[in-house]
């Protein structure tokens, strides 16, 4: 009995350890930053959406495509396409923590892409781009356990 017990808290235990942690990609329902290909922030120079037929599986998400070109593209090179900070609001996890995302936030810089909760957010972000990248930079990826 005592045996079955500590099972049970250990299983509790871990499994309520596990729920703390966040994902290390930001997805919704749609998949990784909403269903958004990442590779068309930088071809196409804007957020174009992904169609399920066209999916990848990178860090634990489902990244989704416009086309199969894209797909592949970021299949092979998927720290270049990728957002940073795992897809989560670059300005929150600057500020130490990790909202979710608006796709039409967003800026590349530098060859990174960087995504913000809205528009609003975003200007904020514009105001102090390199010091938000340094805090956000600093933060990461600790703040996927607070």
């Amino acid at each position: 009995m005592l045996k079955r017990l500590i099972v049970l808290i250990a299983t509790a235990f871990f499994a309520q350890a596990a729920l703390a942690d966040k994902p290390p990609v930001y997805s919704d329902r749609n998949g990784a930053i909403r269903g958004y290909d990442p590779v068309a922030y930088f071809d196409r120079k804007g957020p174009v959406r992904g169609s399920k037929q066209f999916t990848h599986q990178w860090n634990g998400a489902t990244w989704h495509f416009a086309n199969a070109e894209n797909r592949d593209k970021f299949a092979g090179a998927p720290q270049k396409y990728a957002p940073q900070y795992g897809g989560y609001c670059a300005y929150g996890v600057a500020q130490g923590y990790t909202p979710e995302i608006d796709p039409n936030a967003w800026s590349v810089v530098d060859g990174k892409l960087y995504l913000n909760l809205n528009r609003d957010i975003q200007a904020r972000w514009n105001k102090d781009i390199p010091g938000y990248i340094k805090k956000a930079d600093a933060n990461w990826p600790r703040v996927l356990k607070d």
